[in-house]
């Protein structure tokens, strides 16, 4: 296996399952309702009543979507540290970004960026869902969970502490090492930001951890075990050990004389995908309890697709099984058929191999309806965020069907043959959206497909 099939692209890690049980037609004869085992009820509804945002194109929601109607890159040489040394010398960093214009200082200078990006979201989350966790009967604060994720965690800190223990030896490691560096530590510092006492934990799965977290959040409020949910995912990868790692595999796009572009999935001349940073949350909610306060619905969720490639460490299958069987059961658990899809936010790294096998993998799944449907890569104007890029590309899915508005995917220059759908290339394009589709695949053959839908009371 050469080090450019590692290069390509990452998918899910639970194998395809059928839609979970409804209520049986006689439930349980002669017993009430509260009686049943919770999974023997019927599945409730949930919605997207709150969403956060910190991208390389903006710092807000609103600031993201805007962004990506203009078609704006948020590829630039890098500032974080001297590249001289590189192969690659640049990626989508946040710009403008200071913790302590959101944070209390002594907060930020004790949590690592990543965990500093994921609690700006969920603050804005929370916010845009109108919650004042300060005014919130204890009993419901216990029915939030917190599913946030990461797929690497505080990999400064590991940089700098490791420096530190060959430097100047053990006695000098801070002891807020390891609560800095732990994956699962964000969502741990969220709970306690607004005292939110439901499940709380984080998956990771890599590149697919996003969507990874959004699933499990609806599946436990579709089944009883929650009210209501923040979740997502965060990273902060761009650092000497970040981009080091992913250029000794051939990851990275090396384009430094024109950074802006170099971010092309499904053109001909594209070399390997743009790391970048940020975070992206969600507040999601039963509907019952999001109507009787009067929310705002951006969309609802209806599906969640999950499998496993069972073929490579780093390289996609490049026939797609993997994220067919994600694609497919996603669907599923929506209930509806292929032809309903109005858009598919796609994975699309910018990678030789990924692109076209995830191409592959669609049209498996949608037939010829594959050519009629949008899709896009709103990574084109991200870069790759790796743990966090299932969040925020769900976000821009969840903003397409509200606004029926086509993210486009930037960039393109030059035809691949192999790479022949509607990608929506350049410009943004206006498009009645009813279902969206936003797929996450991750290193380890990890493949997740998130499905949304334009609310209907």
């Amino acid at each position: 296996m050469t080090p450019a099939v590692c290069a390509t692209r990452a998918a899910g890690f639970f194998c395809a399952s059928p839609p979970a049980p409804r209520l049986p037609a006689e439930p349980f004869e002669g017993a009430e309702l509260s009686e049943v085992p919770a999974m023997a009820q019927e599945l409730r509804r949930v919605v997207v009543t709150g969403m956060g945002a910190l991208t390389p194109i903006g710092l807000s929601t609103q600031a993201f979507w805007d962004a990506m109607m203009a078609g704006q890159s948020g590829s630039a040489p890098i500032t974080h540290f001297d590249t001289e040394r590189f192969d690659t010398k640049f990626a989508c960093e946040l710009k403008g970004f200071d913790a302590n214009e959101y944070l209390d200082r002594k907060v930020a200078r004790r949590i690592d960026e990543f965990s500093q990006y994921a609690l700006v979201v969920a603050d804005q989350a929370v916010a845009d869902a109108g919650i004042d966790p300060d005014n919130m009967p204890e009993e419901e604060k216990e029915r939030v969970a917190v599913i946030f994720g990461s797929g690497i965690g505080g990999m400064q800190t590991f940089h700098d502490q490791t420096a530190e223990l060959i430097t100047n030896g053990p006695r000098r490691i801070n002891p807020f090492f390891i609560p800095r560096l732990i994956p699962d530590i964000a969502p741990g510092h969220i709970s306690i930001r607004f005292g939110f006492r439901g499940p709380n934990y984080a998956v990771v799965s890599a590149c697919a951890t996003g969507n990874n977290n959004i699933g499990d959040a609806f599946l436990l409020i579709q089944r009883g075990q929650a009210d209501a949910a923040l979740c997502g995912g965060s990273e902060a990868p761009i650092t000497e050990l970040g981009v080091s790692g992913f250029n000794a595999m051939k990851a990275l796009s090396t384009r430094n004389d024109e950074p802006e572009t170099a971010s092309r999935p499904f053109d001909a001349t594209r070399d390997g995908f743009v790391i970048g940073e940020g975070a992206g949350a969600l507040y999601i909610e039963e509907l019952g309890q999001a109507q009787a306060r009067g929310a705002k619905i951006y969309a609802e969720i209806v599906g969640i697709g999950m499998s496993g490639d069972a073929y490579h460490i780093t390289a996609p299958d490049p026939e797609g099984r993997g994220a067919r069987l994600a694609m497919e059961a996603a669907l599923n658990d929506a209930g509806i058929t292929p032809d309903a899809v109005d858009y598919l936010n796609m994975h699309g790294t910018s990678t030789p191999l990924g692109d076209v096998a995830e191409t592959n993998a669609i049209k498996q799944v949608l037939g010829d309806h594959a050519y009629k449907v949008n899709v896009s890569s709103t990574k084109s104007m991200t870069g790759h965020l790796l743990g966090a890029a299932g969040a925020v590309e769900a976000i821009a899915t969840i903003l397409a069907i509200k606004n029926d508005r086509i993210p486009p995917t930037i960039n393109f220059e030059n035809a691949d043959p192999e790479c022949d759908l509607n990608y929506t290339f350049n410009k943004p394009q206006d498009r009645e959206t009813m279902y969206g589709l936003s797929n996450a695949f991750g290193f380890g053959g990890h493949n997740t497909c998130v499905v949304f839908k334009k609310f209907v009371a």
